[in-house]
């Protein structure tokens, strides 16, 4: 029988997505809820360490793929083999750093891109929700179709 090695693992899936680009652009237009005029055309890759320059008290991360796509949008590709309660937060902290990354002195917020974490989890973590897939927004919290 034949061996192959698992895309799951973090070596080999940092080696496929981080390496071929036309893999990780066919990966982000199949999964993420893009329009047809918003297909990611081309990335260029960005360091996976997001190394801290404002003070020592930052948390150091590395990510497993970080790109920016033509538009100047980035994104953030993981793959987490077991689940933890901290694993959101640091979804949440890893697409911040990304997105404040990008603000230089005098600059206007407009002009600020946005950033998409895909993250995969080997692991079931809404037990109450029957979906596999599941798409966040930062919201209201009573006008949920108000989105920022």
């Amino acid at each position: 029988m034949a061996k192959y090695l698992d895309p799951k693992a973090d070596l080999t899936f940092k080696k496929i997505f981080g390496e071929h680009r036309h893999l990780v652009i066919s990966l982000l237009n199949a999964l993420l809820p893009l329009k047809d005029d918003e297909r990611v055309e081309s990335i260029e890759y960005w360091p996976a360490e997001k190394i801290p320059d404002r003070t020592e008290a930052e948390k150091y991360s590395i990510v497993d793929v970080c790109c920016k796509d033509n538009k100047q949008r980035e994104f953030i590709v993981e793959m987490q083999m077991s689940w933890t309660d901290s694993f959101k937060n640091r979804v949440l902290l890893n697409a911040s750093k990304a997105y404040v990354a990008q603000t230089e002195k005098g600059m206007n917020y407009a002009s600020l891109q946005p950033v998409y974490a895909l993250n995969f989890v080997n692991a079931e973590f809404q037990k109450e929700v029957d979906d596999y897939y599941h798409y966040y927004h930062l919201v209201h919290d009573r006008y949920t179709d108000k989105v920022i």
